[in-house]
This record gives C-alpha cells, sequence and structure tokens, in this order.
C-alpha cells in the first residue's frame, strides 16, 4: 500500500444511498450554460467550491427530489485551463456520505474520489478539497462515487481548454449533457430489476407480432425461451420509468442553443446517464466528430453516433440555413428520446422524429461469432452456453448465465440497433488519433478478462465474481505495456471505465489508436486495449451501467513500481 493510500474497504464502496431528508432544500434550477446561452457561465479559477445537498426538482410540472451540486441539476460547468493547477472545495450538506469523481482526469489517485480505494469519501458536514495539477484538454465530467447518487442528479461538465492553438477551430460552443430521471428511487428500480429483469421492457415480442411476421420465427422464439434469453432486453431501465434529458430538460421543455447560419457550432456531447446508451443525430446536419473522451482525433464526418454511458463526443456542426434543427438522442432500446433545438433564434422548436422501431438481438449478440443469420441453425449451442473452455479462468455458477461460444471483435460493427439505418454511423474503427500515442512499445504480456452475468438474478461481475467475492486487484508493474481484451459473455453492452489511465483502442490504426478512457464492449463480443500503467496507486476498473456496477462489475486495478530485484 502506497503511503497515503486508505485500505479498500468493499463495504464501504457498494453501499447504496441511505434515506433521504434532513438537509435543507435548494433549488435545483439549469443554470445559464445548460439553457444554452452563451458568455462566462462556468465555474474557473484557482479556487472553485461546490455544495452537495438535496434539492426538490421538476420534470415538466412533476415534482421530484434531487442531489444536485451547488443547487442545479445538472451542477455547474467547470472550466480550467491546461497547465494550472486546480483546488476545488467540496463540501456534504447531506445526511449520507458523499464523493465526486473526475470522470477522465490525469490526477494522483488520492484525488481520484472513489471511497474506500482512493480516500474514505466526505462525511456529512465535512469540506474535501481536491488539489491538483490539470494535465491535458478536452471535454469531461464530474459525479458522485457514492451509493446510487449519480442516479438522482449528482453529476456535471467539465470542459478542459488546451494550452496552445485549438486544433479544431469553432465559432460558437454548446455543452450538450444527455442523463435520465425516475420518479422511482434507485434503490426500488433495482429491487424491481432483481425481483423481475425485464420489469421496464414493454416492448417484448408478442403473439401478434409473430402472426404479422414481426421479430423472430418461432422456432428462434422457442429456442431462446429455453435458453431463457430475451432478445428485446436492449437496456435495463427504459422509457417506461425514465424522462431522457438534454442539460436537465425534457422533451417538452425544449432546450434550444443558439447559432448564425455558417457558424461552426462546436456541440460538447456527454453521456451522464447512469443506466442509457443514447444514438445522437441531427436530422439533415451531418456532424464532424473532432474529439472522443476528451482526446482529439482525425476528423469523421457522419450522420448518427452512438455514445454510451460515460463516454463524451465533441462534434462541429454547420448550419447553413435560417432553420431549427432537432437534436435527438433516442435510446439505444428505443423506448424514448431526449430532445432539444438547435435554432437561430429563441423560441424555435424543431419536429420531433418519430421513434423508431425497437431492435432485436441476433446470435452474434449472443456471442455466436458472425453466424448472425440462421438463427435457428445454431439454437443447438444452447446446450454448450455454460462450456468453459473457452473461459477457463472463470468458475460457473448462478452468477454466470451464459459463455461465448465464439465472440469476435465488434470494434467494426455498429452500435446496437444502428445496424441497418441508411446513413453513415460512427463505428470504433472510425477513430484514428490526431497524434501519435505517446508509447510506442509493443505490449509485453496480455490479460484477458471476462464480462459474466446472470440477466435473471440481475447479477453482475468480471470472471463470474462479483466484486464483494474478489480477493485480490488487478495488479500492474508501475511502467508495463500490457494488451487487455475484454469478453463480454453477456448480451448486455458493457461500458467499461478505467480509472486514472486513458487506454489505446486496439481498432488497426497502429501508433494512431484513439486514446479513450471508457469503450463499450458489444453483447457477446470482445474488444482489446492497449494499456501503459504509467499512474501509480489504486484505481477503480468497472461497468459504467451504475446499476450493473451497484451488482458486482467492479474490481480494482492497482500499479506498483517492480519490487527491486524481481524478475
Amino acid at each position: 500500500m502506497r503511503p497515503g493510500a486508505h485500505p479498500i474497504d468493499r463495504r464501504q464502496l457498494l453501499r447504496g444511498a441511505t434515506a433521504l431528508g434532513g438537509a435543507a432544500a435548494l433549488s435545483a434550477v439549469a443554470p445559464g450554460w445548460a439553457r444554452g446561452q452563451t458568455g462566462p457561465q462556468a465555474l474557473s479559477g484557482d479556487e472553485i467550491a461546490l455544495t452537495i445537498g438535496h434539492a426538490p426538482l421538476r420534470i415538466d410540472g412533476r415534482p421530484a427530489h434531487a442531489i444536485a451540486i451547488n443547487g442545479q441539476v445538472p451542477g455547474p460547468l467547470i472550466r480550467l485551463k491546461e497547465g494550472q493547477r486546480a483546488r476545488i472545495a467540496v463540501t456534504n450538506r447531506l445526511d449520507e456520505d458523499t464523493s465526486i469523481h473526475w470522470h477522465g482526469l490525469l490526477v494522483p489517485f488520492q484525488m481520484d474520489g472513489v471511497p474506500g480505494v482512493s480516500f474514505p469519501g466526505i462525511r456529512p458536514g465535512e469540506t474535501f478539497v481536491y488539489d491538483f495539477p490539470v494535465r491535458h484538454a478536452g471535454t469531461y465530467w464530474y459525479h458522485s462515487h457514492s451509493g446510487l447518487q449519480e442516479l438522482m442528479g449528482h453529476y456535471a461538465p467539465l470542459v478542459i481548454d488546451p494550452a496552445g492553438a485549438e486544433p479544431h477551430p469553432y465559432d460558437r460552443e454548446h455543452v450538450i449533457v444527455l442523463s435520465e430521471h425516475s420518479f422511482m428511487h434507485p434503490h426500488e428500480i433495482l429491487r424491481r430489476l432483481k425481483m423481475q429483469p425485464g420489469y421496464f421492457n414493454r416492448q417484448k415480442q408478442t403473439i401478434a407480432g409473430l402472426l404479422a411476421g414481426e421479430d423472430q420465427k418461432l422456432s428462434d422464439r422457442i429456442a431462446w425461451a429455453g435458453m431463457r434469453m430475451d432478445p428485446t432486453d436492449i437496456l435495463d431501465v427504459s422509457g417506461s420509468t425514465y424522462t431522457y434529458l438534454v442539460n436537465g430538460a425534457s422533451p417538452r421543455a425544449n432546450w434550444t442553443g443558439l447559432f448564425s447560419p455558417g457558424e461552426r457550432v462546436r456541440l460538447r456531447i456527454i453521456n451522464a446517464a447512469a443506466m442509457t446508451i443514447f444514438n445522437v443525430r441531427i436530422p439533415g446536419l451531418p456532424m464532424t466528430v473532432v474529439q472522443a473522451d476528451g482526446q482529439d482525433v482525425v476528423p469523421i464526418e457522419v450522420d448518427e453516433l452512438q455514445i454510451s454511458n460515460a463516454e463524451t463526443y465533441d462534434v462541429i456542426v454547420q448550419p447553413r440555413e435560417d432553420v431549427a434543427y432537432a437534436f435527438v438522442a433516442e435510446a439505444a432500446d428505443r423506448s424514448g428520446m431526449a430532445l432539444g433545438t438547435l435554432a437561430p433564434r429563441a423560441g424555435m422548436a424543431a419536429a420531433a422524429p418519430p421513434l423508431r422501431k425497437r431492435p432485436v438481438l441476433g446470435m452474434k449478440d449472443m456471442g455466436m461469432g458472425d453466424h448472425g443469420a440462421g438463427h435457428g441453425a445454431h439454437a443447438g449451442h444452447s446446450m454448450s452456453m455454460l462450456d468453459p473452455a473457452n473461459a477457463p479462468q472463470v468458475k460457473t455458477g448462478p452468477g454466470v448465465q451464459m459463455i461465448s461460444p465464439m465472440p469476435v471483435d465488434r470494434t467494426a460493427d455498429r452500435g446496437t440497433g444502428l445496424e441497418d439505418v441508411p446513413h453513415r454511423v460512427l463505428v470504433y474503427t472510425d477513430l484514428v488519433a490526431l497524434t501519435p500515442n505517446p508509447d510506442a512499445r509493443p505490449p509485453s504480456r496480455t490479460l484477458q478478462i471476462h464480462l459474466t452475468g446472470n440477466m435473471e438474478r440481475f447479477m453482475w461481475g468480471f470472471d463470474g465474481k462479483k466484486f464483494s467475492e474478489l480477493v485480490d486487484p488487478i495488479p500492474f508493474h508501475l511502467g508495463e505495456r500490457v494488451r487487455v481484451t475484454l469478453v463480454n459473455d453477456t448480451m448486455m453492452n458493457h461500458p467499461i471505465h478505467l480509472h486514472g489511465h486513458f487506454v489505446e483502442l486496439v481498432n488497426g490504426h497502429g501508433e494512431r489508436q484513439p486514446r479513450k478512457h471508457t469503450v463499450n464492449v458489444k453483447p457477446g463480443g470482445k474488444l482489446s486495449f492497449d494499456l501503459t500503467a504509467s499512474e501509480p496507486g489504486d484505481w477503480a476498473f468497472h461497468c459504467h451501467m451504475l446499476l450493473h456496477m451497484h451488482a458486482g462489475m467492479f474490481n480494482v486495478v492497482t500499479v506498483r513500481p517492480l519490487a527491486e530485484g524481481a524478475a
């Protein structure tokens, strides 16, 4: 254990938020930046103060409860400059512990903000000062790492301006935070998922659909039912309980970002949702992706992109006409959408497109490789869904529903539900780092980690174990370079986040592999990244589907100097 490090307390880390109440209410109003206004509305400078507290919230006129930062949901935009030093004092006005994690920032591990791993947490009535150098530029965000507070509004954007010239010039910008809100308490959502995993799925296959020739044919439905697999289970929590938000605004509230025709407008898109993957498009207006997870990429023009939980994408658009455009962030299961408007004047509203038909998972999503056609021909694999030959380190049991028989690299695949849309869709293989990666060494070793789960019991873990069952963290030697392969043995998307590091996504671009802090591993597929373990300390490593993490898909990566005299 490094000096100043705190013991890893699994009970503290996985403890949910306690009962709410007792603190003075705040007014959870959206800050000016979130209302599409321009001008200096960010918190900046060397000294910043934040307060975490309970707050009332209204969604479409309906009262709700939130955990807010400075009385706001989303919280204040923090704007820093590459090369400065930041001191951010966080005061806890809750009646429970809280924390802030600076998602994507390279900070000393004691400043990373994960209770039980990097610090004890911030107790009620206390103030903790985060003090760290600002080492790199880009679009990021910050959020609670305590219990389920993130699901209740404890999240906000963070922008770091480069010390030098901006590689992708623009005339105007808007920060766009995507999120969701349910009037049901997060612990009640989790309780219902454990009782009935498909509780929030209102889009299951029907007899009427079968008779109409929709979705799966009868033989496939029988085969999938025999394996206790649901091909319409795309997201655990859906629009049946969620209202999807753009900068805290519902579709009815019509968040509006202004532009003048001909301007280059930079949209800093942050997915701060706890359980939702969004498909983002602006009908009639192409988007040029210039940054992924805060890191510059070679510009690539697309018509739609999928943004997983905790990812960020910066895009530049150039609307030339004096008309309003719809900003559409459709939930991946197409049960609802977040909706806003880009417009030349306030008060305009673009027409919302209808929700598209919800997707249905196929055999590739079950880890059957590229054999997606002719589903029925592969139903025999149901007898070997727990064959451990592909995952000898995985101990099968109640928490392991399946092991992918033939997982394939899916970095070139479109996101779930976008396979057949008739326009350009961003895929991971499109991302090319703008500058060569700083470490050109080939990996000295490889490591494979299986993402496992059981939808029927809502159990999640790494290599068949949830965090409370894991004995040791994942060890790396300081400075070593490792190729890590993540194998998804489930039929759900898992956006995996490693704290304290950028990883290089292995996508065929050699020294220009894109650097990311969060990588989405598609159902039944696998994905590799190269890691230079350059940051000493203890770092959280987890799925950013908050309820998956809370239910066990979490571990700790520890980076230590190689012991003197060791081989």
